[in-house]
């Protein structure tokens, strides 16, 4: 039987800061993982406050490690001289297994790592990463034909 009173405690809550839309939209999502990632204190306040911005991250593999290269945090605004770089490499913390898992997909040709979520998950921030494959044109025409048909079809 569930216990409401563990449901509603802060550590269970998840709470969503930005969702990559356009992931869905350019690429093919064939697994998700989720990971914790390396910030600084400024940086949990600044995402926090709002603003991120995953227009230009991915993930890469380097020296055994996942790093995220490319989000975008914006400095917070009353950081001292100790602010972050807005843009600087950030480490995703995964288990061993599942980068070796990552490394034998991303070896495979036309694959790469995106990041689709960022969320709070208690206290902690979290990045959902998947392996994608890029979508062609003709797939991105048929992808949004389909939509459109879903949506008429509510409409009526």
């Amino acid at each position: 039987m569930c216990d409401l009173r563990t449901l509603s405690r802060k550590e269970d809550r998840m709470s969503v800061v930005y969702v990559n839309r356009r992931a869905n939209f350019e690429y093919e999502i064939l697994e998700r993982y989720e990971a914790g990632i390396v910030l600084t204190g400024t940086e949990v306040k600044s995402i926090r406050a709002g603003g991120v911005d995953f227009r230009d991250a991915f993930a890469r593999l380097e020296d055994g490690n996942i790093e995220l290269e490319g989000l975008y945090i914006p400095t917070y605004d009353k950081g001292s001289y100790n602010n972050h770089e807005p843009r600087r490499k950030r480490r995703l913390l995964l288990h061993r297994s599942e980068i070796q898992k990552l490394r034998k997909a991303l070896v495979q040709k036309g694959l790469t790592l995106v990041p689709t979520k960022m969320y709070f998950k208690g206290q902690y921030v979290k990045v959902e990463v998947a392996v994608a494959r890029g979508k062609k044109l003709h797939d991105k025409r048929r992808a949004e034909a389909e939509k459109t048909m879903k949506r008429e079809l509510r409409e009526l």
